[in-house]
This record gives structure tokens, C-alpha cells and sequence, in this order.
């Protein structure tokens, strides 16, 4: 049984249904989805298990779902109806930042989400009102609905507008991949019926933001994968904008790159370009090539396993922490492939290549590191191979000439090779691959690196790149099978102006947005107000770095220049 499963099971009905993670949302399970948005949800949550006292007066379900049977996993996926008489905040500001802030309010939103371990513990360790008299409702409304640890968390209003508001994968110790949960949030939209639904792109793995490397490899952003494309950006950012800060960094050729890098500051830069040059089999001409190149290669390597790695000269098979150097390890290949040579395609036994190698190179222990590394590898223009004889049980070696199946290096490469020593492994793991994309990732997209005093090309590249960072709201528009005049009717079922003075949408007083990067509307992005004009503009974009804090007084350019226009006291 799961963890999942022991922390909550006997406390759970022993004939509540479960229900297959990879099917659910899909048409027909558990339920058609023929209805509206509205009816579509209802007619889900029959199957689900009420919960009682789970998030205060507000109503809870849960579903069990089998993620898969051998080894046992299973989590719960929990839904719980919001009323906005018991909402914190009656004013969505998530469809503020993404400019439907001037929809009408709806009487109620639905949360659906997967808790994490961490979050799992306070939904399932309760009986009756329990959680509340432990936590109290306020707290617990906020430990449920609006606690960021959730696996995955998303909200609809009834009206069919949603916001994905997290999706934490296997880096936040989550049972499930990101796309997992990406495929399973789709389908749950889809089966629903939502209309619109948006989210704010923060990703990031491994240290690296997800829109930036995915924008630079493939065009798009990574939940690109599932239909969502840019709303708008921050900062005045549109799609025009963005559409040429991806071009610009995509097709930006490595060897202008390589030019204004510079030799002698960059060489680990100019060794990892070339080592993946080769991996490649064809020319990678330009940055999104590479990357591409890269994040494809990572899907077609196992784990635990590496990909051969081949120099089209005679390869130096060594790495940093082996006790021969580089020169050494070169005069033993060069004698070993000789001897292979003489023996003209025969298989020849382990021992007696040993032999031949001992007359030039008296140190065993480098005659045998270098055999074992020669095992199965190109060298120049031939294959190494080396299998056990069956018979005697002894490992034979063969040398094959593959000249026609791999090219030599044109000119250029081989002078580039002649600068650059390439000191690698002649294998490439998954964690060295990984390793090597954070590597470029940071000196290249985040310029970490040193390029020559004369180079534009680090403004080029820290511009688009921002341009890209700042672009994070993202709108998938469903396709269902339901007529407008159907929209407008849902609309006018599940719209509805509460008592009061609610076609004020502002719960206070409302701000005025004038700042110099062309924005009017509020974003998400951190703001401050003029103590005197009381108009609010980016701290970024008036020049206050987001690791200070908020100046207690702050006065802007216009009303500084005003105050320098007044006449001076006596």
C-alpha cells in the first residue's frame, strides 16, 4: 500500500470507489460531461466522497485515484465548493492580472486539487470538526485553499473561467511528473467544459526557468506542450515583443557566439559547444539548434545508461580526476591501435595486445585503464570492439574502420579542435548532459560569463532574455461543442451581482497605474506609490532592485522635478 494510502485509509470508507488516474476526466469517466460547465461539476462530484468538516462550512469532496497498481500508488484528489459569502476576497485578483477583472463576480468557485505530502496530512487526520477545532476555520481555509504546497492546484469559477494556480512535479517530491499532472489537469478541463482558463508561468527545474530554455529550444514555453499560449506580459511586454526576443536569441549563430566570446576566458563554454557538435552527427549552427539538440537527447537517454561519445581524431579518454595525463593516455591509444592495426581485422586476445603495447608503454596499470576504456569506441576513423569469447572465455579485441559511417571534420573543426583540448569523457550521461545545459543555460541565457570589452552581444542577449522572463501569463481557450447563444445563457446562470453596490468591482479605494514601461493594470508584479501624486508605478522599472525593500517615502520623477521647479525658502 502507498504512503498515501496508510496515512489516510482507515479512516476512509472501505467502499469508496477508486477511480484510474490516467482515465479520469476523460468523456464517460466517471461521468458523460454532456451538460454546462456548471452541470458538468455537479454531476462529477456524485461520485465523489463527501467530506465533512474538511475546509470549515465550505463543502468538500474527494476522490481515491490509482496511479498504478504494482507498486501500489494512490492519491487523493479533493474538491471544495467556495461560496463568496465565506471567501477572504470577493474580488478574484488572479482574473485581475490576467485582464478578465471585468467579469462579474459568481456566487461560488471550485477548487480542485492534489495535495502534496506535505499538505496531505491536515485533509486526511481529521474526524468530524476535529481539523477545526485544531486549526480554526480561518487557518484552515488557508491551509487548504490557499497554501501554495499543493501537488497540484487549480480553481474554476462557475461561470467556466479558470486559473492553474500550481503544479509542483517530481522536483517538489511529488509521486507524479509535471506533465502527469498537466495531462491529468487538461483532461479535467476538458471533461468539465471550461471556457478560458490561465496561469503564470514561474516555472523552474533544476535552477533554470522553464520559459526561458524551452522558448530558446522549441519556440514555445513549455506548457506551449498543452495549448497555452501568451496573454500578455508584464512590463508592457505583447506577443510581437516576445515573438521577436525568442527569434533573436534562437537563430543568433554560434559562431558569431563563439567570436565574441573569446578564447581565453571561455574555454569550458567553447568545449561543451564542440563536445555536443560532435554528439550531434550534423552541423548545429545556431543557439536554439544546441539547445534543442540537448533537451532532445535528454529524452532518449535512460537514466542510469550514457551515450558514446566519439572524436573524430584520436580521442583523449580521460577526465579530470584520472592520475595519467592527457599526453600519456594519447601515446597508449596511438600504440594499442597500432596493434590492432597488424592484426587486420582478426580478433585478437586482450592479453596479447597487452603484450605487443608492453614493448612501448612500460606502465601496466595505464595499458590497462586504457584497454578497459577502449572497450566499444570510435577512435579517429575506427571502432574499438571488444566482446568475451565464449569458448575461452577470454575478452578479444577487433578494429573496425567506420570512416564512411562518420565523416572526418571539415577544416574548421578540426582547427577548432586544434585550439581547444578536448579533455571529456567518451561517455554522456543523463546527470553530465543536465549538468552541461545548466552549464550554458547560466553562462550564455543569464550571462554569467566574460565576453570580449568590444562585444554588443551580451545586450542582445540579456534583453531578449528579459523580454522572455517577463512573459508569464499564459490563456488556454477551450473548444466545446456548445453554441454562443448556449455561452451567453451560462453566463447570465452563473453570473450574478450580489447585493449591494457590486458594479464597483474595487473593494477600496481604486489605484492609478501610470508607469513608464506603458502598463495601466495591475500585473502581480511589485509596485510602489508616489507619497505625494499617489500614482503607482514597477519598482523595477524606477529603479529599485527587488532584493531592498519598499522605501518608507518615495516621491517620482515627476513630482521630484516639480518640487525642484518651487522657489527656495529664505
Amino acid at each position: 500500500m502507498s504512503q498515501v494510502d496508510s496515512l489516510g485509509c482507515k479512516k476512509r470508507r472501505r467502499t469508496e470507489r477508486v477511480f484510474k488516474f490516467k482515465k479520469f476526466g476523460e468523456r464517460g469517466y466517471p461521468v458523460d460531461f454532456h451538460g454546462s460547465f456548471l452541470e458538468n461539476v455537479r454531476a462529477l462530484l456524485e461520485f465523489g466522497q463527501i467530506e465533512n468538516g474538511l475546509c470549515g462550512e465550505m463543502a468538500s469532496w474527494s476522490f481515491q485515484l490509482e496511479v498504478h497498481r504494482h507498486p501500489s500508488l494512490h492519491i487523493f484528489l479533493f474538491v471544495v465548493e467556495e461560496p463568496i459569502e465565506l471567501s477572504l476576497n470577493r474580488h478574484c485578483k488572479h482574473c485581475q492580472y490576467i485582464g478578465w477583472g471585468h467579469h462579474l463576480i459568481c456566487n461560488r468557485k471550485y477548487h480542485f486539487f492534489l495535495p502534496s505530502m506535505d499538505t496531505i496530512l491536515p485533509c486526511l487526520n481529521y474526524e468530524g470538526n476535529s481539523c477545526l477545532s485544531r486549526i480554526g476555520v480561518s487557518e484552515s481555509k488557508s491551509t487548504l485553499i490557499e497554501l501554495e504546497g499543493h501537488t497540484m492546484h487549480g480553481v474554476f469559477h462557475s461561470n467556466g473561467f479558470g486559473h492553474l494556480l500550481c503544479v509542483n512535479g517530481m522536483e517538489a517530491s511529488s509521486n507524479l511528473a509535471g506533465f502527469q499532472l498537466m495531462d491529468f489537469w487538461d483532461r479535467l478541463c476538458t471533461g468539465l467544459g471550461a471556457r478560458k482558463v490561465s496561469l503564470r508561468d514561474v516555472s523552474v527545474k533544476r535552477g533554470m526557468d522553464l520559459r526561458l530554455i524551452h522558448a530558446v529550444a522549441y519556440g514555445t514555453p513549455w506548457f506551449g506542450r498543452w495549448g497555452y499560449t501568451l496573454s500578455h506580459g508584464s512590463y508592457g511586454v505583447d506577443q510581437q515583443t516576445y515573438n521577436f526576443a525568442v527569434t533573436t536569441i534562437q537563430k543568433l549563430p554560434l559562431s558569431i557566439l563563439i567570436n565574441h566570446l573569446g578564447i581565453s576566458n571561455n574555454k569550458d563554454i567553447l568545449i561543451t559547444l564542440s563536445r555536443y557538435q560532435v554528439l550531434s552527427g550534423h552541423s548545429l549552427m545556431t543557439i536554439g539548434d544546441m539547445f534543442h539538440f540537448m533537451l532532445e537527447l535528454k529524452l532518449h537517454l535512460p537514466r542510469e545508461s550514457s551515450y558514446n561519445y566519439q572524436h573524430r581524431d584520436l580521442g583523449i579518454f580521460v577526465d579530470s580526476s584520472c592520475r595519467w595525463s592527457p599526453k600519456r593516455v594519447e601515446m597508449a591509444i596511438r600504440v594499442i591501435i597500432d596493434a590492432l592495426k597488424r592484426a587486420e581485422c582478426r580478433w585478437i586476445s586482450r592479453q596479447e595486445v597487452r603484450d605487443i603495447a608492453r614493448n612501448y608503454i612500460g606502465d601496466t596499470g595505464l595499458l590497462d585503464f586504457v584497454l578497459k576504456s577502449l572497450g566499444n569506441q570510435v577512435v579517429g576513423r575506427y571502432f574499438v570492439r571488444r566482446c568475451l569469447n565464449p569458448v575461452t572465455k577470454v575478452l578479444e579485441y577487433s578494429l573496425e574502420d567506420v570512416s564512411d559511417i562518420f565523416p572526418m571534420q571539415t577544416e574548421s573543426m578540426k582547427r577548432m579542435d586544434h585550439r581547444i583540448q578536448q579533455n571529456t569523457q567518451c561517455k554522456i550521461t543523463k546527470v553530465q548532459l543536465m549538468k552541461d545545459v545548466y552549464f550554458l543555460y547560466k553562462q550564455i541565457l543569464q550571462q554569467q560569463h566574460k565576453f570580449q570589452s568590444n562585444s554588443d552581444m551580451p545586450g542582445t542577449i540579456s534583453a531578449a532574455s528579459r523580454i522572455i522572463l517577463d512573459s508569464k501569463y499564459m490563456v488556454k481557450e477551450f473548444n466545446n461543442n456548445e453554441t454562443i447563444s448556449e455561452r451567453e445563457v451560462e453566463k447570465l446562470k452563473t453570473k450574478t451581482i450580489l447585493p449591494g453596490d457590486e458594479c464597483d468591482r474595487s473593494e477600496g479605494k481604486k489605484i492609478v497605474i501610470d508607469c513608464i514601461c506603458g502598463v495601466e493594470a495591475e500585473a502581480g508584479e511589485r509596485m510602489v506609490s508616489c507619497d505625494i501624486c499617489e500614482i503607482w508605478q514597477h519598482t523595477r522599472c524606477v529603479n529599485i532592485p527587488s532584493s531592498e525593500e519598499i522605501p518608507n517615502i518615495f516621491i517620482c520623477c515627476k513630482c521630484e522635478q516639480a518640487l525642484l521647479g518651487f522657489p527656495s525658502f529664505p
